[in-house]
């Protein structure tokens, strides 16, 4: 467990980013803001879930596919929106599974899901950045090459990390998690399109905190304040 405590993600992650394809989609991307073109979320968001959840705090880690593409709501973290913005249906389908499945839990009147973030929950999606109202407009430019090695490198040199794989996309990411030294838990996706189908109900939540107490370490509260 000594390993656990030293390790950051620039150790992690710092040779992916020298990489030629990361470079020319950092490229990319800026040059989609540079003609003009609103990308979000934000240049400083856009890595959020690493800033705001350091390697040696992820207990719990959620994957999404693709930012939202309206203004104000991406802020780098998978399902989240930033503070007075309309909570997205998927969204809202999680606070509904939340209020049957975590006692007490209390239906918010905002978005943002910072605050399970600086509890070791790492939110990223698979794709980081979009054009703004054009929904997987990034895909296939490098991100997904990203993202899968920050999975590759969390289940290789963390431990006892829970895996929430909402739909088809997040659970094809099974096979870059060593599942005999991680746990998994699969659902289809929160969207109204699906949620209906095993979403609700699921309890993702109380068994994360569940397998979390076996395990010694601090439950998430799952409460927005």
């Amino acid at each position: 467990m000594q390993e656990h405590n030293k390790i950051d993600w620039q150790t992690l992650l710092g040779a992916e980013k020298e990489k030629e394809y990361f470079k020319a989609l950092l490229a990319f991307v800026q040059s989609r803001r540079l003609s003009g073109m609103k990308v979000f979320p934000p240049k400083a968001d856009v890595f959020n879930a690493f800033s705001l959840t350091p390697c040696d705090h992820v207990n719990v880690v959620i994957l999404g596919q693709d930012p939202y593409h309206g203004e104000g709501q991406a802020h780098g973290l998978c399902f989240s929106v930033q503070d007075n913005v309309k909570i997205p249906p998927s969204l809202r389908n999680i606070y509904k599974e939340l209020q049957t499945d975590v006692a007490d839990f209390s239906m918010p009147k905002h978005g943002n899901l910072t605050k399970w973030a600086q509890q070791g929950v790492l939110m990223i999606n698979t794709v980081m950045t979009v054009d703004e109202a054009n929904a997987n407009s990034h895909k296939g430019m490098g991100w997904e090459q990203f993202t899968d090695t920050v999975i590759m490198q969390v289940s290789e040199h963390l431990q006892d990390l829970i895996f929430l794989l909402w739909g088809k996309p997040a659970q094809q990411k099974i096979k870059l998690i060593n599942t005999s030294k991680h746990h998994v838990l699969t659902s289809v996706h929160p969207s109204p399109l699906s949620a209906h189908r095993g979403f609700l109900g699921c309890k993702h939540f109380s068994q994360a905190n569940d397998l979390l107490i076996k395990l010694g370490k601090k439950p998430i509260d799952w409460q927005v304040p």
